[in-house]
């Protein structure tokens, strides 16, 4: 199924706005965890930690899973389809995986959240760990990499992509010889 131009435009704006905000605030959490594990001032890894708690829930999450269904949601509406060329394939494979972990992910960011909150509180200060740190790196490499796929679109049809080119040429074909 095919939209109107204006439709899918606007869709692919929202597909867009949505991948673009999630890979600003990837951005943000890698500088926010650099500074935590570089910092000398152990309230600086407390605050940071601190941070990464609304950033994952309000920010991170909200903008992953809008551009999970938006680009499903593009993919159906569109020539491109969801299972036909393996650059989407690959693409919706990384960004479910990219979901998957961050979603996994947020109950790490809410126990330091906590940490940080007690070690606020007077407790034992929160040493800064190389974990999130690491999470965002592969969240950012993860999202650069399906942004250069949605780009240079390398060519390649699935199994399935053959499968319905091959029924449009036929159909094509015999509307012509009637």
């Amino acid at each position: 199924m095919t939209l109107p131009v204006g439709w899918r435009r606007a869709g692919l704006l929202v597909h867009i706005a949505a991948s673009v905000g999630w890979l600003g605030a990837v951005a943000a959490s890698l500088a926010l965890t650099g500074l935590a594990l570089t910092a000398d001032d152990p309230h600086t890894a407390t605050a940071v930690y601190l941070l990464l708690r609304p950033l994952a829930w309000y920010v991170l999450v909200p903008f992953g899973i809008a551009s999970l269904v938006t680009g499903v949601t593009q993919s159906l509406i569109t020539v491109w389809g969801l299972v036909q060329h393996y650059w989407v394939v690959v693409k919706l494979v990384l960004t479910a995986f990219a979901v998957a972990v961050l979603l996994l992910y947020t109950r790490t960011l809410d126990a330091l959240a906590d940490a940080a909150r007690a070690a606020s509180d007077g407790g034992p200060p929160v040493e800064a760990t190389a974990s999130p740190l690491v999470h965002a790196a592969g969240a950012a490499i993860l999202l650069l990499v399906a942004l250069v796929l949605s780009v240079y679109k390398p060519r390649g049809l699935t199994p399935a992509g053959h499968r319905r080119r091959h029924r449009t040429a036929t159909g094509s074909a015999a509307s012509q010889q009637t």
